[in-house]
């Protein structure tokens, strides 16, 4: 990170170090918990885009050069590095993102699932072999690694989400080109130097800071060979239609709404307990947030009592305080006024507003980016604070008569990236898990966010491409198989061959 009349200018890593940007162009981070500009961060233009895929280009073919055994190695020197230096990267997440520290430790615990799986990536990538299927012919076949591939983050997850994708495609044998969120780009920079002192060779671990344009770069070049992308639904359409028309790999996870159903026989203190816990959890910035709680009447009064009692005891402030707060500011203070503009929406199309986060202010930080945890009721399924994705504090409580009711509202809409009964009712909760058109599914778990020998990944617009994140899935989709069909004649035969002669029709077995 190099200075420029005392504000920090955050740049590209590119061959092994960080290399200060010439665009010209830059963008400000924000401290969210205070509201100021406490550095700049490069954008990238057609030449650094150009220089940093050259370099990973480069990277790759050392790279996959090294043995597995080698490769291994270097996945472990990383892990190893990143448990024992994960609160440097978590004061990094806290300070550009504004999540709580514990929050940060989170994310990067989640993360490192991920490196771990990659640990033993060589029973992963091994191929099969399958002895004289043919007379005198073997079959087998090759996991090889597809070459430069993109990586583009969220704000929300500035570590995790990268080591969802990163940790798999390197240990698979690519090179990464890394584009991290311009709202907070450090923590990139941060694990790049990380895979460098793990003995990662120059340029297999690109970071590339930008804007669309970096963003387009990579989906236009000819040497990336796959795009993983996690972020807003119409981004991720955007992002698998342009990367699939030059012949790319795509995984592009999108949007969501998420769905909490509350059947009568549940445990109303457990609901209310992970309603909040789901639903204003790192101020509601992530994808498998709870947004909507269906509620099966009778229960919706008691429910929504408790949860506002819960909310009257959570801490807002600035997630670095010594005395760690509940829940943190947003992003920025332009993400804030949209979430504001979603509750805004809601009060007009007839909700009720039981508690109201807009106009929060915390004492000592009263530019920061906060906004109060916010409770809606009786909101209408035709307003758009119900239809579309808020990314913020405000949860939903939708009344509904029935768990018929219920599955249909889920199913109908837009979005399946992940849902959750709550009930003590196990033929219920089969019958949810059965029935419903949603990627991810909680039973009595408000985030059912997978492990990672799983794979992550939503249905419908929350999902583009046929591969899900990590597990099998990731594995699939960074590398390519070769099969090979093979003859080898006996030496004890050579020269006195059996063989048929010339057969123009299709080969059978014979």
């Amino acid at each position: 990170m190099t200075s420029t009349d005392s504000i920090r200018v955050i740049s590209h890593w590119i061959d092994g170090a960080e290399r200060p940007s010439s665009s010209g162009r830059t963008a400000p981070v924000f401290n969210p918990a205070t509201g100021a500009v406490q550095a700049e961060v490069a954008l990238a233009d057609q030449a650094e885009i150009d220089a940093a895929i050259g370099s990973a280009q480069r990277g790759f073919e050392v790279w996959s050069g090294y043995s597995i055994a080698k490769r291994q190695a270097v996945v472990f020197a990383f892990r190893e590095l990143l448990n024992a230096r994960k609160t440097e990267l978590a004061a990094i997440i806290t300070a550009e993102h504004g999540k709580v520290i514990s929050d940060a430790m989170g994310e990067i615990a989640r993360g490192q699932e991920v490196v771990e799986l990659a640990c033993g990536f060589p029973a992963l990538i091994k191929g099969a072999y399958s002895e004289n299927v043919s007379t005198g012919i073997d079959v087998y076949s090759l996991k090889q690694p597809l070459g430069v591939v993109g990586v583009i983050s969220p704000f929300n997850f500035p570590a995790m989400v990268p080591m969802w994708f990163f940790a798999i495609a390197l240990a698979a044998g690519n090179a990464v080109v890394l584009k991290p969120s311009e709202k907070d780009p450090s923590a990139a920079l941060w694990l790049a130097a990380l895979w460098s002192e793990a003995g990662l060779p120059d340029g297999a671990f690109t970071v590339l800071q930008g804007d669309k344009e970096a963003v387009d770069g990579l989906l236009h070049s000819p040497v990336v060979q796959s795009i993983s992308f996690v972020g807003s639904t119409p981004i991720a359409q955007y992002i698998y239609e342009t990367a699939a028309k030059t012949g790319k790999r795509v995984q592009a996870l999108g949007g969501a709404k998420n769905h909490m159903l509350v059947l009568p026989d549940a445990d109303l203190d457990l609901v209310a307990d992970q309603a909040v816990n789901a639903g204003y959890g790192a101020a509601g910035e992530r994808c498998m947030a709870i947004s909507v709680v269906l509620a099966v009447e009778p229960v919706a009064d008691e429910l929504i009592g408790k949860i506002a009692e819960r909310i009257a005891k959570l801490r807002i402030g600035n997630g670095a305080d010594a005395v760690e707060p509940d829940l943190g500011p947003l992003i920025t203070g332009a993400h804030r006024d949209k979430v504001a503009s979603y509750v805004d929406i809601a009060e007009a199309d007839g909700a009720t507003i039981v508690v109201d986060g807009r106009g929060c202010r915390v004492e000592g930080h009263e530019d920061g980016f906060f906004f109060g945890p916010t409770l809606l009721d009786h909101v209408p399924t035709t307003s758009r604070a119900y239809t579309e994705e808020i990314f913020g504090p405000v949860l939903s409580v939708v009344r509904i008569a029935s768990f018929a009711d219920g599955v249909e509202l889920i199913n109908s809409g837009q979005f399946g990236n992940g849902t959750a009964i709550f009930t003590n009712d196990g033929g219920a909760a089969r019958r949810f898990q059965n029935e419903i058109q949603v990627g991810m599914i909680g039973i009595n778990v408000p985030i059912p966010v997978p492990v990672a020998y799983h794979s992550f990944g939503g249905w419908k617009a929350s999902l583009f491409g046929d591969a899900k994140a990590y597990g099998t899935h990731g594995f699939d989709f960074f590398t390519r198989e070769k099969a090979i069909t093979a003859r080898w004649i006996d030496p004890a035969t050579r020269g006195h061959s059996s063989h048929t002669g010339i057969n123009l029709g299709f080969p059978q077995h014979d």
